[in-house]
């Protein structure tokens, strides 16, 4: 009798063997016993995975004890070695037990959630406020954590700021929420024109961010500028309409004093994020306007001027009739353009204005190559703002000097009233473009020192009265948002970058021209460096500064021309 007995039991367990072998989810024999199990594993994110993949040893039946518990990283591997590099990993190495593992977060592997379920994005934040209760809180009374409420499958949660498996410190300079890296993690959501559109959202917030000083500073590598956390908040973000918002119009003053200290106890700070051309105060409109067309006028003006005398230039010694005179030798004085203190304030000048021409640039265009060098540096130290007001100091030393030599010295006071603006001079700038533009015939007288010199020294002298003053505005910002509206801030700045461009090309069209590409000059007008200058100038005793505009034939030798040093 023993012997059907015991076939019997090995039919049945070869019978159980082969079925719990088997691939298919929660497998029926496995259910015999496990019933609870495999109830909740069909509608887990296992179900497609069956019992044998996880369970060693499951082909014995009973199953031997001290079998261990399958690893999640035998199928995982990536994300647990995420999980490893991470704070909550790195906290499970170094003994911390409390630190959350794979079932703290996803629960029992029986009766996962799918992770792009609607329900598992709407638990996150309980998930995570089993560790971070205060943080939590925080979150579901702010505008994503009521929008994750209300079931909002575009929501941010945790995971979304914060990463899933890879979390790292803030301080990691790989963190998504480290300070350089809060702009692209915003930008997910706020720079998505899709998300914007369909839920309401101003869909320029990236780009007028992008656009200011904080925004510029922060593409440099600047770690400490404020970024979108720094104003909005961390997880407390709320809308501006609401009064417990860090950025409701009451709660600027105190949200911008963090870094400003008196922002906006005087004067309303206005609108942060502006637009240009939408949102920006009208002061800036019409500043933005009158350079938009001050800009390409002056150097449209200016290269046609030189265009025309460069081509006459040409004409006339290229195409010079055969045995025509050279001018007359006693006619080729040397003059003198600069004494020695007007040469040591043109190469601070010069220094000083090509280092605040780079510098300043290098903060708008800071992706370019000539700009890396400089703000390479940014993340350790501000090199590029350090260079930049040193050189603003130097120009502005500059110009103190020039005004005091100008008190103290007679001889200097005497050599600069030649550049004092006469009446004659309109008609001679007129009759000379008009005869650069081959309107005229007839070859007008010009000054020793014309209206070139004089249009480039007072467009100098005037520039750097506006590029000084709004300069100290924007370097003492903290004083200049306490005591006027941020709508000053916006005007200075906007001021202060056009006539940067205004200034910067108007020295390559019409000085450049001057002193270098001028026929007259080429290769070089040296006077900078020795104080006379290599061009031939008429005499003023000889002619006079009132001489008819129109006195000498365009056959004259070209010797009579001066048109710059």
């Amino acid at each position: 009798m023993r012997f059907p007995i015991v076939l019997t039991a090995l039919g049945f367990a070869l019978w159980g063997s082969v079925s719990l072998s088997g691939a298919e989810p929660a497998g029926e024999a496995c259910a015999q016993c496990h019933a609870e199990q495999a109830k909740k594993i069909q509608a887990a994110a296992h179900a497609d995975v069956g019992c044998p993949t996880c369970h060693e040893r499951h082909e014995t039946v009973p199953h031997p004890a001290g079998v261990p518990k399958p690893e999640c990283s035998e199928c995982h591997a990536d994300i647990a070695n995420e999980h490893a590099a991470s704070v909550h990993g790195q906290a499970l190495k170094h003994g911390n037990q409390a630190a959350p593992t794979c079932e703290v977060c996803h629960g029992d592997p029986h009766e996962l959630k799918d992770t792009k379920s609607a329900s598992f994005h709407q638990g996150v934040p309980d998930t995570c406020g089993m560790c971070h209760s205060d943080i939590a809180e925080q979150f579901k009374a702010s505008v994503h954590g009521q929008a994750v409420a209300k079931g909002i499958p575009e929501a941010p949660v945790c995971t979304n700021c914060h990463g899933e498996h890879q979390i790292l410190s803030p301080k990691s300079a790989a963190s998504p929420v480290n300070a350089a890296h809060i702009r692209e993690t915003c930008g997910q959501c706020h720079g998505n024109v899709q998300l914007s559109k369909r839920f309401g959202l101003p869909a320029d917030r990236m780009i007028s961010f992008d656009a200011s000083f904080h925004g510029l500073a922060a593409r440099t590598g600047s770690e400490s500028v404020a970024n979108c956390a720094s104003c909005h908040g961390v997880h407390n973000i709320l809308p501006s309409s609401d009064s417990r918002s860090t950025v409701n119009p009451r709660n600027l003053p105190a949200t911008c004093g963090h870094c400003h200290p008196g922002a906006g106890t005087r004067f309303v700070i206005g609108t942060v994020h502006e637009l240009a051309g939408r949102t920006e105060p009208p002061a800036v409109h019409w500043a933005r306007f009158g350079y938009s067309i001050l800009i390409p006028l002056t150097l449209g003006l200016m290269l046609l001027h030189n265009a025309g005398d460069w081509l006459r230039k040409l004409r006339l010694r290229r195409f010079r009739p055969v045995g025509q005179a050279e001018r007359p030798a006693a006619l080729r004085r040397p003059q003198i353009r600069m004494y020695p203190a007007e040469r040591i304030q043109h190469a601070l000048l010069v220094l000083s204005f090509l280092t605040l021409v780079w510098t300043g640039f290098a903060l708008k265009y800071p992706d370019q190559w000539w700009a890396r060098v400089l703000v390479m540096w940014e993340h350790r130290f501000p090199v590029r703002g350090v260079v930049h007001r040193i050189a603003a100091g130097v120009l502005m030393a500059v110009a103190a000097a020039h005004v005091t030599s100008l008190i103290a010295s007679g001889r200097l006071r005497r050599h600069w009233k030649q550049l004092w603006p006469r009446r004659s001079d309109v008609p001679e700038a007129l009759f000379n473009f008009a005869y650069n533009l081959g309107l005229t015939s007839r070859r007008p007288y010009i000054s020793p020192h014309s209206y070139i010199e004089k249009a480039e020294y007072w467009a100098v002298a005037w520039g750097t009265v506006i590029m000084g003053m709004t300069g100290v505005m924007l370097w003492a910002n903290n004083l200049t948002l306490h005591f006027l509206p941020k709508a000053a801030l916006d005007f200075a700045t906007t001021v202060h970058f056009y006539e940067a461009v205004l200034a910067t090309l108007a020295i390559v069209v019409w000085h450049f021209y001057s002193v270098i590409f001028d026929p007259d000059v080429y290769p070089l007008e040296t006077a900078f460096l020795t104080g006379v200058s290599v061009k031939e100038r008429e005499p003023e005793a000889e002619t006079g500064p009132d001489a008819a505009p129109d006195a000498a034939p365009d056959s004259d030798p070209p010797g009579g021309q001066s048109l710059c040093r």
